[in-house]
């Protein structure tokens, strides 16, 4: 398995104290007061405004982000992240209209751009990750919040913390992305 690093500084533009890890991190305040920039030298992280791996994500490939808090929209710094692990098989999600995988269902095997277009399904409340990494987005066109999926059922989307959100197009996170 390919593991990841990233390196994590308190101020814009790589600037100020820094912190280097090859892991998942649940509360970057013991490591830094905040976090302003980072760059990912390899692998890929979900990164979180919250502690515990809550609130806004972002996904991270490698690169510089030298002021990912404008670049994302974001109010508030990075406080814990995820490596995500490298995966090379077949992809396989199910997705599901409603809550509790209730409502049409449709067999994924492949990125997604729009629900609506390609299942004729206005959003996706539930789902169930067989094989591979995934990204969900709240809009078409892989456009607005994102969020990670690894493999798992996901019965309920707003019990998770992601309150009303309606996923409505997917991404696979890919072996050459790393």
């Amino acid at each position: 398995m390919t593991m990841g690093k990233i390196i994590f500084y308190e101020e814009k533009n790589f600037q100020g104290r820094s912190y280097e890890c090859m892991g998942d991190c649940a509360d970057m305040h013991s490591y830094l007061r905040h976090c302003h920039s980072c760059r990912v030298e390899s692998g890929c992280f979900m990164v979180y405004d919250q502690t515990n791996y809550m609130g806004n994500q972002y996904f991270m490939r490698r690169g510089e982000y030298g002021d990912y808090m404008n670049m994302f929209g974001w109010n508030n710094s990075i406080r814990s992240w995820r490596m995500i692990p490298m995966y090379r098989g077949s992809y396989r999600m199910r997705i599901y209209e409603r809550e509790n995988f209730g409502g049409q269902m449709y067999d994924c095997m492949d990125d997604c751009e729009s629900f609506m277009d390609r299942y004729h399904m206005s959003h996706c409340m539930s789902c169930h990750v067989m094989d591979g990494h995934w990204l969900m987005y709240e809009h078409p066109h892989y456009r607005g919040r994102m969020w990670y999926f690894g493999p798992g059922e996901y019965r309920n989307f707003s019990s998770m913390g992601y309150g009303n959100m309606r996923f409505m197009s997917m991404r696979r996170i890919m072996h050459s992305f790393y």
